[in-house]
């Protein structure tokens, strides 16, 4: 009892003479209504005005049937949020008080007891605004008042001299996607969508704290902090960095020092593959007269990033040194995970990283169309070793750089660079997604009859925010060990032949170019950074496309509009009838779709892969939805794994067989990205469906480390003999500790002569089964309402497969390849 009274004694002292505070404002009773109403309706903060008026059962869901449609009006209007609090005498006592936004979108004006603070013009930019002289004690009115980014956007593209393409999304500094894309809706939103908080301080307050890491032997492993303290009053104060102390002499004003601390026992932070993402937290801590004034605590890892561009016989490499080590880059791009990102869950963001890691991958790229991401977002990257590429938010347009536009860029990469940069995982900083491409390949100045005025003064422009503005506040304020840059995604257009021989590419020769999967084997550059191929999602997530019962039919209005691509249906087929069969079952058309695509990937994943070093790495487009959507994604809006995610998994282990088809002969590579060598069996074995073995060879062989290499061939001619499409090719390498097989098929799906099997599973758990079959089992599909651990498997008679899952099932159905013929 004693205890507990001293405990609450020094809280409340601790409370009364703390020197700084936080409070939140947005768990306040916050309302909204449309400016030309009267009734205020309670609102929910962070949120979005369409969260909100569904909330309040003013629209229907837009992610059901075809009601994107019915909300459109919703970005036409101007809304108005508020909330009353309270401020107590004990915090109007704090001699600063300052209010932060961390997020408002777009266009608003600050209010505060009816004086207007702020005009804000960015969804991508930090407010702090000093309210002291504003603020009374007891009852306080913060208003918002938003106008419509879109007839905003329209009144500012009236200034501008040309039609810009899909105006007025460029003018203005949101994110893009809402606008609409070929896998998004149009849900062009406004509101509060990130915290809102009110802090409270006296003397100094600590701003900015940046790791500065120079590993190189020269250096003899140089650690040290770069801190920011803003101090309203000159004097001695004590710096503390965990058991470091440190007193320091604070002049008023701003006040920037470096800081050297000893590194050892530190741990580097490896990526995903090559060892542990080893982290290690800091508190950094700053008092007066012994006590606290200002705390931050940050978690940083010890790592090198090299980003190599030199000069070859081909063109110039590109690639990423980790740790001093080249590393072959496996991964995919992320879009926002919702159209309405506030209602993104830490769970979810935690849940689609680890989805990234287990299906070895180490790099995803953040894509410039979307947000820069939550902290939860780039947190879960740290912790599972996923490195980030990071886009500026910028993409597929012509941008504006008048003075105001340029200044109000600068100051969004100057917020967000000074919140993320601590982050480990991200190595490289790109300025656009696809707007070199778009002014050199897209044909926008015939399209809208630009002079060559306007379009010199694209090129213009452009150069002036990506290649001056943007780098330049890169330098300005990241430490030299973070600034890698690069100033736009892809280099060159996939329609040029040195888009393959240098910088990063888009390639889109399949799909948007109609190429079968086939030519990825010949169009390889030395980084692919885009390339996909749509999927439908899993039925479950399809049936939630629908507000009541499921009308699953490719002809119901529903389900085409889940589809944006205008002509997605179209190429689907077209690639389906090349190596498919078509069926006219919907659940059956649903799984075939999904293993096109994964066939088409694991095509591309794999030719890449073989090219190595010439190609240092693959990101397919797209892993996630931010709605239900037919799309190029791995994973659909609601976190099930498509077929493709399970094939990528497979395609992206450290040790990969994979077999390429030559004129006269097959070729079997073996990619280990390992930093270690391996030695071992490897092999290959002809079987039939039925199990029987009709041929096989077996060798020792070695897999030098970080490398992809052709081990042996095999002439067509010792296979003249066998009927190939009733054969499966099993490729492996083999010793203690990598153990890793390929099953390569002669002939497309559509002509294999298959069998039907008699799939078993096990129960052996309540959470494990196990699959056997009698005769080859193409392309297994389990199905249930939980995850599993591997699923779209190829099994062979005769072998059997265990597979986790998610939760316990009464029943777990089972399709395969053969109920499609």
């Amino acid at each position: 009892m004693h205890k507990t009274l001293l405990f609450a004694f020094i809280l409340i002292q601790n409370v009364l003479f703390a020197q700084y505070s936080e409070r939140s404002l947005s768990s306040e009773s916050w309302k909204f209504k449309n400016s030309k109403d009267k009734n205020w309706l309670p609102a929910k903060i962070p949120g979005t005005v369409h969260l909100d008026l569904m909330a309040n059962k003013l629209i229907p869901d837009p992610f059901k049937d075809e009601n994107e449609k019915k909300v459109q009006w919703v970005e036409n209007e101007d809304w108005d949020y508020q909330t009353y609090f309270e401020i107590s005498s004990k915090e109007f006592n704090f001699t600063n008080i300052d209010l932060v936004f961390n997020g408002l979108d777009t266009f608003s004006e600050i209010y505060l007891n009816g004086k207007l603070l702020k005009k804000t013009d960015n969804m991508f930019r930090k407010w702090e605004i000093p309210v002291k002289e504003y603020l009374k004690q007891g009852t306080n009115l913060l208003q918002v008042k938003f106008k419509s980014a879109v007839s905003t956007g329209k009144e500012l593209a009236k200034k501008v001299p040309f039609t810009l393409p899909e105006s007025p999304r460029s003018l203005v500094r949101k994110a893009q996607y809402q606008f609409g894309w070929d896998w998004g809706p149009r849900l062009v939103t406004a509101g509060v969508w990130k915290d809102v908080q009110l802090q409270f301080w006296n003397h100094a307050k600590i701003n900015i704290v940046k790791d500065h890491q120079n590993m190189s032997p020269e250096a003899f492993n140089d650690f040290r902090f770069e801190i920011e303290i803003y101090a309203d009053k000159e004097g001695v104060y004590t710096l503390g960095i965990n058991k470091m102390i440190k007193e320091i002499r604070l002049k008023k004003g701003i006040n920037t020092m470096m800081i050297p601390y000893d590194m050892g026992g530190m741990k580097l932070w490896n990526p995903n593959g090559r060892g542990e993402a080893n982290l290690h937290n800091f508190e950094i801590k700053l008092s007066k007269n012994h006590k606290s004034i200002d705390t931050k605590n940050i978690r940083i890892g010890l790592r090198t990033v090299d980003f190599v561009q030199e000069k070859d016989e081909k063109g110039k490499s590109f690639y990423f040194k980790v740790n001093g080590h080249p590393l072959y880059i496996k991964g995919t791009n992320w879009i926002p995970a919702d159209s309405f990102s506030p209602r993104t869950t830490k769970e979810k963001y935690q849940e689609l990283i680890k989805a990234v890691k287990d299906a070895n991958m180490n790099m995803i790229r953040v894509w410039g169309g979307g947000i820069y991401e939550d902290e939860e977002f780039y947190k879960a990257c740290d912790e599972n070793g996923i490195l980030v590429w990071q886009d500026f938010m910028f993409a597929g347009s012509f941008y504006p750089a008048d003075s105001e536009f340029l200044d109000n860029v600068k100051e969004e990469v100057k917020d967000q660079v000074n919140r993320l940069q601590n982050h480990p995982s991200i190595v490289l900083w790109c300025g656009n997604n696809e707007i070199d491409e778009a002014i050199v390949n897209w044909g926008y100045q015939k399209q809208f009859k630009y002079s060559k005025e306007d379009s010199l003064q694209v090129w213009k422009n452009y150069r002036k925010l990506f290649h001056e503005v943007i780098p330049n506040t890169l330098r300005e304020n990241l430490t030299p060990n973070k600034n890698i840059y690069w100033p736009s995604s892809p280099l060159i257009g996939w329609g040029h032949k040195e888009s393959l021989t240098e910088g990063d590419s888009h390639y889109w020769g399949v799909w948007w170019g109609e190429q079968p999967f086939e030519i990825y084997n010949e169009k390889v550059g030395r980084f692919i950074s885009e390339y996909g191929f749509q999927g439908m999602p899993t039925l479950k997530t399809t049936q939630s496309m629908f507000s009541g019962a499921p009308d699953l039919n490719l002809k119901n209005a529903t389900i085409k509009a889940h589809e944006k691509h205008s002509r997605g249906w179209e190429i689907i087929n077209k690639y389906m009838e090349r190596d498919y069969k078509i069926p006219t079952d919907f659940v059956k058309y649903n799984y075939v779709s999904q293993l096109l695509q994964a066939r088409g990937m694991q095509i591309a994943i794999e030719a890449h892969r073989r090219a190595k070093p010439y190609n240092m790495g693959t990101l397919y487009w797209q892993l996630n939805d931010c709605w239900p959507v037919v799309s190029w994604a791995s994973i659909d809006y609601l976190g099930n794994w498509k077929a493709f995610h399970y094939q990528a998994k497979r395609s992206y282990e450290s040790v990969l067989p994979s077999v390429i088809e030559t004129e006269n002969t097959y070729d079997i590579y073996f990619i280990n990205d390992l930093i270690k060598e391996y030695e071992g069996e490897s092999g290959a074995r002809l079987f039939d469906f039925e199990g029987k073995l009709l041929w096989g060879i077996d060798a020792l062989d070695k897999l030098p480390a970080n490398s992809s290499e052709k081990h042996f061939d095999i002439s067509k001619s010792q296979f003249s003999g066998f009927d190939l499409s009733k054969a499966v090719l099993k490729v492996y390498f083999n010793n203690d500790s990598v153990k890793n097989e390929k099953l390569f098929f002669f002939k497309s799906p559509k002509d294999l002569k298959l069998s039907k099997p008699n799939i078993i599973i096990k129960k052996i758990s309540p959470t494990e089964i196990e699959v056997s079959t009698d005769v080859l089992a193409k392309d297994v599909y389990l199905i249930g309402d939980a995850h599993f651990s591997d699923n779209f498997f190829d099994l062979l008679p005769g072998t059997s497969k265990k597979i986790t899952l998610s939760r316990s099932l009464e029943k777990v159905e089972v399709m395969s390849l053969f109920d499609t013929f």
